[in-house]
């Protein structure tokens, strides 16, 4: 599996880490015809479908001047801003997009993510992912004094006591487990709707190493002791702020004991069990933006039966 290939993880721009600190960065480029903006509200992206049906980034419409601004990057021809508007701006679902397409709607990027160009995907999810950290560390975890923002947006800075604070990521582990019939370990997260399904994952603790987070969160769910773990690919996955990191598995244990807490229900399937499933209805696997939809077609053979 390559990284390089996952629907968020797809080469996009040059994040230019050079130009973030200057201090008139924003301004300038806020100024210039040729920037383009990704705009965020409430944890979604201005998008617009095209003619065909794919949608792609709504980059620039007007952005109100109380939003938060913060650069991504820049391509050979274009530079690109973010913008997340502020809660009293944030009045309607839907905006103008002067590219051609008419009006733009504020999507979901795990509905559109798979469809996105790579340099669309790449955009949004950083700017998810800058936009959640933006709004969840206003405040210094020191002293408490209300954070400023340097850096174009990279950085917010304690006045009080001039410590510096950086984005977020919290590494998390997904898996696809295998039994000795190479049956693969699906669940059913307690909060998910009837008959939807993916392979286990977790959050990484600290003090522990990727493979003993992904034994620890698989017992700990189901009672399955995997054994041999292998790494995979990993994946950006900004809601709020986690890294994805897949792995495969394997245990010798052929049954579950679901915890009953996080996980309701867990058993190993066929691929077979798979197909018959998901064509019955009683079975609905992973978006195609995610990653563990791509480690479940890599143990199923090819693209999942929707």
């Amino acid at each position: 599996m390559d990284s390089d290939l996952l629907p968020l993880a797809r080469p996009g721009i040059d994040r230019d880490a050079r130009q973030r600190g200057r201090p008139e960065l924003i301004g300038e480029l806020r100024a210039q015809a040729g920037t383009r903006v990704v705009h965020v509200r409430e944890g979604r992206v201005a998008a617009a479908s095209q003619p065909d049906g794919v949608p792609r980034l709504a980059l620039d419409v007007t952005a109100s001047d109380r939003s938060l601004w913060f650069y991504l990057g820049r391509d050979e021809e274009t530079t690109y801003l973010a913008a997340v508007e502020e809660a009293s701006e944030q009045t309607s679902r839907r905006t103008d997009d002067p590219q051609g397409a008419g009006s733009a709607d504020y999507l979901n990027i795990r509905d559109i993510g798979w469809q996105l160009s790579g340099r669309d995907a790449s955009l949004a999810a950083t700017a998810l992912a800058m936009a959640n950290w933006h709004a969840t560390h206003r405040f210094c975890p020191r002293c408490g004094a209300a954070t400023e923002i340097i850096d174009a947006g990279w950085v917010r800075r304690c006045p009080v006591d001039s410590s510096q604070h950086f984005p977020r990521t919290d590494p998390a582990v997904i898996m696809a487990i295998t039994d000795p019939d190479d049956r693969l370990l699906l669940g059913h997260a307690t909060h998910w709707p009837e008959g939807q399904y993916s392979v286990p994952a977790g959050f990484v603790e600290p003090g522990e190493s990727l493979e003993a987070a992904v034994r620890r969160e698989v017992h700990e769910e189901t009672a399955v002791r995997v054994d041999e773990v292998t790494y995979r690919a990993s994946q950006p996955w900004p809601f709020p702020a986690s890294l994805m990191l897949g792995f495969r598995g394997r245990t010798r244990d052929r049954e579950t004991d679901p915890d009953g807490v996080e996980i309701s229900a867990a058993q190993f399937v066929t691929r077979d069990e798979v197909t018959r499933a998901c064509a019955s209805g009683s079975m609905r696997l992973p978006r195609p933006t995610s990653i563990a939809c791509s480690l479940i077609e890599e143990w199923f053979g090819g693209p999942l039966p929707r």
